[in-house]
């Protein structure tokens, strides 16, 4: 079981210090969120709260998900950089694949890709992305984020996305891994379909059962169960040693801890989240 810490919209000078601790306290990743804007007038519901209200969102600094985690694998020496989770189909995928490749040669391979759909339709208008035919969409980007990241020449011609062969170097030295956030049944599917691992964003024990029972059954399904596969996962048990071993018990690889209710404002001074990451490190991680 690993462990990965949470941060987000936070006092953004809080982020190189916290990723400098979470290294040498050894945990083993940070998660990066996605964030592009908030609008000023929309009736679109978060999926991920018990309401649908996104208020909680509205002026909450969020830096670009690939420029931070590039600035923080540059102060640290183990951490490893997830996105939880970029809005891929928002984007243009041969830039994304520059970018993702970039990083995660200069990082030494410590960065794994989440992604996901936005399910805000602003998200759509404002990048002029077509709400339509999205899923489709970002199945196409992710053949092509493979295909590009080899370092090899690569041509694609589908539906939403077509181009000449060409090469994009340098290449990592490992694939990076396209990990697929979502609870609906398309996004479970996707990930056990062409996915590296699924993101887990928070909810009921029991549903996460049922999410996990699902993916090994499509995983199955598709001739895959014997692939290397994460599933990385919000859940209250993550914060106890024995809550920990309970999610490795029923599959999960990665657990992620906040330090602090996500939806909430930050009140926390950098002191005491310090103290946090050490405190937890002290009592459960090292005991793993």
């Amino acid at each position: 079981m690993r462990v990965t810490l949470a941060e987000s919209m936070c006092d953004v000078s809080h982020y190189v210090p916290l990723a400098r601790a979470a290294d040498e306290a050894g945990y083993h990743g940070f998660t990066i969120p996605d964030s592009i804007c908030y609008p000023e007038v929309s009736d679109s519901k978060y999926p991920y709260t018990p309401d649908g209200n996104r208020e909680f969102l509205d002026g909450k600094p969020f830096i670009e998900p690939l420029i931070l985690a590039a600035s923080l694998a540059a102060v640290t020496e183990r951490l490893r950089f997830a996105t939880f989770v970029v809005k891929l189909a928002v984007r243009n995928p041969v830039l994304v694949a520059k970018e993702i490749m970039s990083l995660a040669v200069m990082s030494d391979n410590r960065f794994s890709f989440g992604v996901g759909l936005s399910p805000w339709p602003e998200d759509f208008a404002v990048t002029g992305v077509p709400w339509e035919g999205r899923g489709r969409r970002m199945d196409e980007m992710i053949d092509i984020l493979r295909g590009l990241s080899t370092g090899d020449y690569y041509e694609f011609h589908g539906d939403h996305f077509d181009f000449q062969s060409i090469k994009m170097t340098p290449a990592p030295s490992q694939p990076i891994p396209i990990l697929i956030g979502g609870h609906s049944d398309a996004a479970i599917r996707r990930a056990a379909r062409v996915g590296d691992g699924w993101m887990h964003a928070g909810g009921p024990d029991e549903d996460l059962r049922k999410m996990i029972d699902r993916l090994k059954e499509l995983r199955s399904e598709y001739d895959r169960s014997n692939e290397p596969f994460e599933i990385h996962v919000i859940s209250m048990e993550g914060f106890t040693l024995d809550g920990l071993r309970r999610l490795e018990d029923g599959g999960v690889t990665d657990a992620v801890v906040g330090l602090r209710p996500g939806y909430e404002g930050d009140a926390m001074s950098l002191e005491e989240k310090l103290s946090a990451v050490n405190r937890f490190a002290d009592e459960v991680i090292c005991k793993l």
